[in-house]
């Protein structure tokens, strides 16, 4: 039986066959078969949503394989008008359960008018409101979370031109996570606010800590911060796995006043010290080691290779002495020591104007020297805000995302999760294995963040079979492109959740292009763009498209959202965002970056960098970055290009170095070895970076000035490979 053949029939043409090829076996092929046949009766009048829906429902389980689902998913849209068809639509009972439509349902005639119908049938309405009446959308959303300040803002937007956009909150004191620690109506201080689990422990029972629990132990650490003796707003980094500790250093640098310094724990040396060298960081907060797969990775010494300030070190292994440690350099139990443990759980907030530092974290690297992008307390209400929105994230809800403090995902997990009075579930190991699939089952997450290549590895593996993820709500994915049939095999192992799409930056605190749980939800695709975002994507010479048309091209935004940059501590700010951007009703709209199709049917899908960038495993680093290492692997390249590809079936891109040699003969040269040669030069950048193939071309095709056309490369490679490849 032709399998792929059978992948793409429609409903009506399936056999019997068909499904025993698909299953493996005959055995319950029948009854599948006609289990498939009654759905189709059933809802057939209503639509292919509706059928795809009576199929979710009702027989595709997470034990079926995967071969069946991809077969009744294409077969069920097979001959569909669109190319975004929807793999999950709201239900309108569950969707007036949702934090939107709860307002909606209580206030939307307030808001819209006659024109309010339900959640579902006026979200779009919704989303126009948020972006026409700041105002009364964020006032709402504050009250909504929970937010208390000091000192109440004079107004929620004015305008001011030292402000691109306006200005946010003006006169508003506060201190974010103030707020995260604080118990709130309908909010216990025994709430749980952190689940944990240790990586090799996996039968053991989870740890807990509630949320008192969590405000005692960042009181002791900004106590213990205070005895330093550093100026309150100086910057202190931190360099570790996201763990509790983690979690309580980052709450307990802002209560305090001072800036966290976001560094990824993957850095190596060189990227650890530019980091502190920027920030002007006064200490740092590391570990002795990152335990993973029963192997000690060394940090510490990483930390002291990049000659940090003062650290404080943290062991690995509960209370193991630290060894080697510099002269001015603290163990955990020292810095803790410090404190009269009398006075340690208690701690006066530092309330800050909500336009002072509290993070910094750093692009990804698309040049030479990563942009230094300072967060401020507003920013951590945009982050909670689209997990409120977006996500639904609100009491009782756990929620698991695999990230690092070091990248915006991390600080983004910290607030979206406390401020909407969630538990965070921490998992102190990989996320690709059997260990994490159970930890999601034992904490009972009911949201799962997650990049695309962790749902391609767990697919690859099937390192999630046997557990019950049905607490999941929705998944949410970020970072990089997905892929079609590795998120259709996501949503079948939670009953078919949906999966919120989620694009932003770090210089927005969150996203400006999502999807919404009162949409329907297509696969690798965007429904909406963020509440209180307005997003455009330019044609070819520049110019915005007419709002909610077809086309593709650069996206930029409307400049006023909240929470987004409005200074860089390397760059300019308008030189960087905005020089050279088309204006739109009287302002200049705000450079992102990124390519962008909005579909016929009110999709958005990414298309990846506009300019000579990549995305490696939710990383953005420039092709110049990755040549300048490659062209000097050995002396018989002239010259390489740094490209990322895009698999078939869509996906996160994988980097292709195209290389030219200086003696065409050399093309005889051993393809494997010179992809080994690159992959171990390209760790001194990122250890996460891998060549995923090596292709020899005669030259690179340029521009009349001389300029690489990178894109030209990748659409030959993305359609059809002709060089010499490995």
């Amino acid at each position: 039986m032709d399998h792929a053949a059978a992948a793409h029939r429609p409903l009506g043409a399936i056999t019997v066959d068909d499904m025993a090829a698909a299953l493996g076996a005959a055995e319950g092929a029948a009854a599948m078969h006609t289990a498939l046949r009654r759905a189709v009766e059933v809802r057939g009048g209503d639509g292919a949503a509706a059928v795809w829906g009576e199929l979710t429902r009702g027989v595709l389980r997470p034990s079926v394989p995967f071969a069946v689902h991809r077969m009744l998913y294409y077969g069920c849209y097979a001959g569909f008008p669109s190319a975004t068809p929807p793999a999950w639509t709201p239900d309108r009972e569950e969707a007036v359960l949702t934090n939107v439509g709860r307002v909606l349902e209580a206030r939307g005639r307030e808001f819209l008018g006659e024109a309010y119908k339900d959640p579902i049938a006026s979200f779009g309405d919704f989303h126009k409101f948020s972006i026409e009446n700041p105002e009364v959308y964020w006032k709402m959303v504050f009250e909504e979370m929970g937010i208390t300040f000091s000192v109440e803002p004079s107004c929620i937007l004015r305008e001011n031109d030292a402000y691109p956009g306006g200005e946010w909150l003006p006169g508003a004191v506060l201190n974010a996570a103030g707020n995260c620690l604080t118990a709130k109506p309908g909010r216990s201080s025994d709430d749980v606010a952190i689940v944990w689990r240790d990586e090799g422990k996996d039968s053991e029972p989870l740890n807990f800590v509630t949320l008192e629990e969590l405000r005692k132990k960042v009181c002791l650490v900004a106590n213990a911060l205070d005895a330093l003796n550093l100026a309150k707003g100086s910057a202190i980094a931190i360099d570790m796995p996201m763990n509790v500790n983690a979690v309580v250093i980052y709450l307990a640098i802002v209560l305090a006043g001072y800036v966290v310094v976001s560094i990824a724990d993957s850095f190596a040396a060189p990227a650890i010290s530019m980091r502190i060298k920027i920030s002007e960081a006064k200490a740092i907060f590391t570990q002795d080691y990152i335990l993973r797969d029963d192997k000690e990775l060394p940090l510490y010494s990483r930390v002291v290779e990049a000659k940090a300030p003062m650290a404080i070190v943290i062991p690995a292994r509960g209370s193991t002495p630290i060894k080697g440690l510099r002269a001015d350099d603290l163990s955990w139990e020292d810095f803790l020591g410090r404190v009269n443990h009398a006075k340690a759980e208690c701690y006066t907030v530092v309330e800050q104007p909500a336009y002072a530092f509290t993070n910094i974290l750093f692009s990804s690297g698309t040049t030479g020297e990563p942009k230094a992008i300072p967060w401020t307390h507003l920013t951590p209400l945009k982050s909670a805000a689209d997990g409120w929105c977006h996500m639904d994230i609100h009491r009782g809800d756990v929620v698991a995302w695999p990230t690092n403090l070091g990248w915006m995902m991390g600080p983004w997990l910290v607030y979206a999760s406390l401020l909407n009075g969630a538990s965070m579930a921490l998992y102190n190991g990989s996320p690709n294995s059997s260990g994490f699939a159970k930890f999601v089952q034992d904490a009972k997450v009911t949201m799962l963040g997650l990049v695309p290549s962790i749902a391609r590895s767990w697919k690859s593996t099937d390192c999630t079979a046997g557990f019950d993820w049905s607490n999941i709500r929705c998944f949410s994915s970020s970072g990089e492109a997905s892929s079609v049939d590795d998120y259709l095999w996501l949503m079948g192992r939670a009953c078919y959740k949906p999966v919120i799409e989620y694009c932003g930056g770090t210089e927005i605190g969150g996203g400006f292009v999502a999807g919404s749980l009162l949409q329907p939800q297509a696969l690798s695709a965007f429904s909406t763009p963020a509440m209180g975002c307005n997003l455009f994507i330019l044609d070819n010479s520049g110019n915005p498209l007419p709002q909610d048309s077809t086309g593709t091209g650069e996206l930029a935004l409307d400049p006023t959202f909240l929470g987004a940059s409005t200074t860089l501590l390397n760059a300019d700010h308008h030189e960087v965002y905005f020089s050279g951007m088309p204006e739109w009703n009287g302002k200049v709209l705000r450079r992102h970056g990124d390519e962008f199709e909005r579909t016929a049917d009110g999709y958005y899908r990414a298309h990846g960098r506009a300019d000579d960038t990549m995305n490696l495993g939710g990383i953005k680093v420039s092709s110049i970055e990755i040549e300048r290492i490659c062209n000097r692997v050995n002396d018989t390249i002239l010259e390489t290009a740094a490209i990322g590809v895009p698999p078939l079936g869509g996906g996160p891109e994988q980097l292709t170095i195209a290389v030219v040699f200086k003696d065409q003969s050399s093309q005889t040269e051993d393809l494997n070895q010179l992809k080994l040669a690159f992959n171990m030069a390209l760790k001194k950048l990122n250890p996460l970076f891998k060549v995923s193939s090596v292709v020899v071309v005669p030259s690179l095709p340029r521009t009349a000035s001389n300029k690489v056309m990178r894109r030209v490369l990748r659409k030959e490679f993305t359609q059809q490979p002709k060089h010499s490849k490995i």
